[in-house]
């Protein structure tokens, strides 16, 4: 499966890419050490670009193994390149691992699949870094003066719908019930915390949401909609099986990826991973059905709130 992680600062503006540089080195299969020739290729791009400076690195793989093995591979492969270049030329304080799971074209030539891309800023460009990245910066507002309490004030709280309501291209309307509470969990969760989507079942052996669990989806997008800043992975577990032959784990945590997106959710604060059954709630083979529910879920982790 082709995968691709990326070691980016979370607001890169490729329509403003044109001053952003790219050097690319390329691994031999399953590896994520560099060859002699590739080390040496990046030693001399180091030492020409010494006064330039780094935002962002791309790690990709071929398609062979499973979605788990490349996600690994990939990450490794960054990781690798970071720790070479982080002590020889400048890098973005802001600079953060993010995975976007499958999201590029794969080249028929599987050799050149197995690189990482560096992108950079010339030194001469780098007045302009924030508006080469399509960051901007809010003006500086001066606060009255006022007491410690009144400064820190909680941000208000959100008033979530009981029900949404949405009329069908037939003109019938379709009603979905909201739970506010689990909503609330979401929204005042902390970075690395982990919530369970309950109740949100698939058709069997499939990752069509069946249509009483639409609902919760919904709960999920209203809550991201209203809160701005929160940045959540999508993970997908199964049950019975010690392997997930036909990667159902991760289609299934795409499947939710895919809806939320589809509403106008950004990318960039959204990410998947299917686990199989390698982390399950009671062991494999489970005794009864009620722990095989609890095995097939899909979970939210937190990472930025």
């Amino acid at each position: 499966m082709k995968t691709y992680y990326i070691l980016i600062f979370c607001l890169i503006s490729m329509a403003n890419c044109r001053a952003q540089l790219q050097f690319a080195v390329y691994f031999d299969s399953n590896k994520f050490d560099l060859t002699a020739k590739e080390n040496a290729k990046l030693n001399t791009w180091i030492a020409e670009n010494k006064n330039n400076k780094i935002v962002a690195i791309h790690g990709f793989t071929d398609e062979d193994g499973t979605n788990g093995f490349n996600d690994t591979l990939a990450q490794k492969r960054v990781n690798y390149i970071f720790n070479l270049v982080k002590s020889q030329i400048r890098i973005r304080e802001d600079f953060k691992t993010r995975s976007f799971g499958e999201s590029f074209v794969q080249s028929k030539n599987k050799a050149e699949n197995r690189r990482v891309i560096i992108y950079y800023i010339l030194e001469k460009d780098l007045a302009r870094e924030d508006e080469i990245l399509g960051i901007k910066k809010e003006p500086i507002k001066e606060e009255p003066t006022r007491g410690a309490a009144e400064r820190s004030e909680a941000k208000p709280e959100i008033e979530y719908p009981e029900k949404l309501v949405f009329e069908n291209p037939n003109g019938t309307k379709s009603e979905y019930k909201l739970d506010r509470v689990f909503m609330k969990q979401i929204e005042h969760a902390k970075a690395g915390e982990k919530l369970k989507i309950e109740n949100l079942n698939f058709v069997v052996n499939t990752f069509a949401v069946v249509p009483e669990s639409r609902a919760k989806m919904y709960e999920l997008l209203v809550v991201l909609q209203s809160n701005p800043g929160l940045k959540i992975e999508i993970q997908g577990h199964l049950c019975c099986q010690p392997i997930d032959r036909l990667d159902l784990s991760t289609q299934r945590a795409k499947a939710i990826y895919n809806f939320l997106v589809a509403n106008d959710v950004y990318r960039g604060r959204l990410s998947y991973k299917g686990f199989g059954s390698t982390n399950p709630i009671y062991p494999l083979p489970e005794k009864d059905e009620k722990e095989r529910a609890a095995n097939r879920r899909v979970e939210i982790l937190i990472v930025e709130n």
